[in-house]
């Protein structure tokens, strides 16, 4: 679906370099004559967005991995350090972890919205299933990255957490030796994990090429869910798409530089600015606001091989929904019902995330737990269900006519 390259360079060193390496002719084809659908909404540039957030995380890490000392004896000190005595290091420490949170503001909008749209469906599946795989490394990456102050917080984080893979049948108390270097949380565990945090966001990246590449082949989705059927139903992906995404990415950037500079410590936690103790227990040990959902179904379920199953099959299940959901029509614009599922399933995940930072007694768990059945639920009952008894309304013949319609 890239579009036909046009471009033929006038500079002779270009000219002779596109003859043996077409670079520029596959940016040309895929970032500015690439044919994009004319009804794309700003609820479409946050692949745009997230593509810059992962440049943000990765350019400040690696200039904070050259002043970070990854010791428990010297953790917390380096990160101080970092604070106070690197030029602009406070800067740098509050856009990588102002960055974390950003990162996955926007990729959860970016999942919401492909449900709501039905960018998972054919010929998208595997679309889809990439950025599952994304999700699933971002949520590894920030743990890993979430230990290395090794305040607190980090440091029951990463015991609590990794405690969990015990109680997989025969394997479990090998993995967790193998995750801690040792028989229990200390400095080899913290240098696995910092080597770890630093791979990962390189391997993100690839992981985004082959979304790109998959997105590219089989086109864009859009808000009516029907493909483009002549020239009419699209625009060039520069300059339409790219001062679109360019002006919301601008207006996101203010967002996040809002928490950096005002606010940058309001989505962390204050016992992680106290140096790692494995003889105090924090009163509450919460991960990172965005594992919330699923610290809460975690905590939800009392046997715990079936609470560490119901996290993994929680995140897993999404990779499935191409198949679980058994209707032919994409857009919830046009699925009536859906839509209103679809928005309490948005409630059911906020109830989570509020649960989740709550402490596991009483109400709070009865809540989570039903939460949890209906969140499951969801996808494999009332998806496929829906499929066969929803009546969806009339498809437009195409694009164009959706988007004439809705102006006149």
């Amino acid at each position: 679906m890239s579009g036909h390259s046009t471009y033929q360079p006038q500079n002779p060193v270009l000219k002779w370099l596109e003859t043996r390496l077409p670079i520029g002719g596959l940016i040309h084809s895929s970032f500015v004559a690439y044919p994009t659908p004319k009804n794309l909404n700003y609820w479409w540039t946050f692949g745009g967005i997230l593509s810059f957030m992962l440049g943000v995380q990765i350019i400040t890490g690696i200039v904070l991995a050259m002043h970070y000392t990854p010791h428990v004896d010297l953790a917390f000190k380096s990160v101080e350090g970092i604070m106070r005595d690197v030029n602009y290091g406070w800067l740098l420490r509050y856009l990588h972890s102002n960055g974390a949170s950003m990162f996955f503001i926007a990729v959860y909008i970016h999942i919401f919205r492909g449900m709501y749209y039905g960018s998972y469906k054919e010929p998208r599946e595997v679309l889809w299933i990439l950025g599952v795989i994304i999700y699933l490394l971002m949520m590894a990456t920030g743990f890993l990255g979430y230990t290395l102050p090794w305040g607190q917080m980090s440091f029951w984080g990463a015991t609590v957490i990794t405690n969990f893979f015990s109680a997989i049948p025969g394997v479990g108390e090998t993995i967790v030796t193998w995750l801690w270097g040792g028989y229990a949380v200390g400095n080899p565990t913290l240098n696995r994990f910092f080597s770890l945090h630093y791979l990962l966001p390189f391997v993100i990246a690839g992981v985004v090429v082959l979304h790109v590449w998959a997105l590219h082949v089989v086109g864009q989705n859009n808000p009516t869910g029907i493909e483009p059927k002549s020239d009419k139903d699209t625009v060039p992906f520069t300059p339409y798409a790219t001062v679109k995404d360019g002006f919301f990415m601008v207006v996101f950037c203010l967002f996040f530089a809002w928490f950096v500079f005002y606010i940058p410590n309001y989505l962390g936690h204050a016992d992680n600015y106290i140096v790692a103790n494995p003889a105090v227990t924090p009163q509450h040990i919460v991960p990172e606001w965005y594992y919330l959902p699923f610290y809460a179904i975690l905590r939800a379920i009392p046997d715990k091989l079936l609470g560490v199953l119901a996290l993994f099959g929680s995140i897993l299940i999404l990779a499935f929904l191409p198949w679980l959901d058994t209707s032919r029509v994409r857009s919830a614009r046009y699925r009536p019902l859906y839509r209103q599922f679809f928005w309490l399933f948005v409630l059911v995940c906020l109830g989570l995330g509020w649960l989740g930072s709550k402490p596991a007694e009483g109400i709070y768990t009865v809540l989570a737990r039903i939460l949890t059945v209906y969140y499951f639920a969801h996808f494999i009952i009332i998806l496929p269900l829906l499929g066969i008894f929803e009546k969806a309304k009339p498809l437009p013949n195409s694009i164009s006519d959706s988007v004439l319609g809705a102006k006149a």
